[in-house]
Order: C-alpha cells, then structure tokens, then sequence
C-alpha cells in the first residue's frame, strides 16, 4: 500500500537524519559545538518545528475533514437510494424493472469501490456513473402518471435521483486527495532537519538511540494516517460500505 511505502520512507530519512546528527557530533571540532553556537542552533531548530508542527496539525485537520464528508456522502447517497427505491414502489408495479435496475447498479458499485479480493484497487467508475444515473432518470420520466398522487412521486423520484447524482460528483471530486507531493517532501525534510538536530546534541548510548527510534516511529505514524486520510476508498481507513450494504439488502423489498 502507497501510504505504508510512504511511512517506511518518512521513518527512514527521519531516523537517520538522527543517527546523522550523532555522527556529525562525532567528527565535528569542539569549538563549533560551544555554548553560543548550541544556542543558536537550538533556536532555528525550534522555529522549524514549530513550522512544521502548524503546518502538518493544519494538514492532518484537512485530510480528516475531507474524510468525513466523503463518509457522510456515502451515508446520505445510501439513505437516498433506499428512499428512490420505496418511492418508486409507492407509484406502483409499472416502476418493477426500474428497481430492479437500481439494485444491480447499486450491487455493481459495492463490488467496484469495496471488492472482495483486498489485493484489488476501488474502482469508482466515474465515466460509468453517469449513463447509469442517467438511464434511471430516462425511465422515471417515461412513466405515465394516471392521478395527482402518481404525478407527485415521479416528481419526487426525480428529484431524489437528481439529489443522489449530485452527491455522487461530490465523492468523485474529493476522491483524488489533496496532498501533493512536493508539500510532503519538505514535510519530510523539516522533520529530518529537527531529528538531525537532536542527534547532533544527543550522547550516544542505546537508551538514546531508543528513544529517537520510538520518535522516528510516531512521526512516520502520523504520516501514515494523514495518507490514509487522504485516499478514504483505499487503504486500511477506508469509508466503510455498511450504509449501502444495508440499503442494496432492503432494496426491491
């Protein structure tokens, strides 16, 4: 997985900017290491973690917001559908072969963006959404309407339809993630900078190197989550497909 490759990269150069740090520490002269030139180091060190730690706190803050909305777009997609679905058996036997047709599209989806072979990408299949979307639409606008109350509910299955296609661009535009590559990689190497910084100060014993292995680990975790976040159909965080499971086991029902 692309977000577990990316942890092992961070967790790499971070720690060995640490190890780095102690080997500077090793073959630099003394006097470069004095009281004032610690000081001043310890000062530019702290003015980048605190960049980064805003910078990657505003990120993470981001990813998980747009995590959430995707999740309460398939949520809400999910309700939609299930109440297409009973409006369109509330206008009478004649809407049969349209619902039929709504719960294979929906059990299509489910195998496409949830399969169950794991080692299988999602596929959310955006150029054929809309001419299945489309198709339901063309066939509740064929209906004939024979009283106000049937009139009614097409208008209303229409727009629920509509509403669910909307919804559906939403998830289609939020899929791609929105964390560019070069914005982690001087995420990546501030953090190397700060890691560096604590080898260079750091007397080296196990207990030490430990400590800064443990470090090296929490910041990668956090990397990992933030791209995990950030692609919410793939990976081990993925939107979970138990709202449209529960509607596709209620449809035609």
């Amino acid at each position: 997985m692309i977000s577990i490759k990316i942890a092992l990269i961070v967790f790499t150069c971070v720690f060995c900017g640490a190890l780095l740090g102690m080997i500077l520490r090793a073959i630099t002269p003394e006097h470069h290491l004095s009281q004032d030139s610690k000081d001043v180091i310890k000062l530019g060190t702290g003015l980048v973690a605190t960049i980064a730690a805003l910078v990657l706190g505003l990120v993470i803050s981001t990813a998980k917001g747009s995590f959430d909305v995707q999740d309460a777009a398939v949520k809400q997609t999910s309700a939609k559908i299930l109440m297409l679905d009973r409006v369109l058996a509330q206008y009478g036997p004649e809407t049969k072969e349209t619902r039929d047709l709504l719960r294979r599209i929906v059990a299509y989806k489910l195998d496409q963006i949830w399969p169950e072979d794991r080692s299988q990408t999602a596929n959310l299949g955006e150029h054929e959404a809309v001419p299945a979307g489309e198709e339901i639409q063309a066939r509740i606008m064929r209906l004939t309407p024979q009283n106000d109350g049937q009139r009614w509910l097409q208008s209303r299955a229409l727009q629920i339809s509509g509403d669910i296609m909307e919804t559906r661009w939403l998830v289609l535009a939020g899929e791609g993630g929105s964390i560019q590559v070069p914005f982690l990689v001087v995420i990546v190497f501030w953090l190397t900078i700060i890691f560096v910084s604590f080898g260079l100060f750091a007397p080296r014993n196990a207990v030490v190197v430990a400590v800064l292995f443990v470090c090296a680990l929490s910041v990668a975790a956090a990397i990992f989550l933030l791209v995990e976040m950030d692609q919410p159909f793939q990976g081990l965080m993925k939107i979970s497909s138990a709202p449209l499971r529960f509607t596709l086991s209620h449809l035609g029902k």
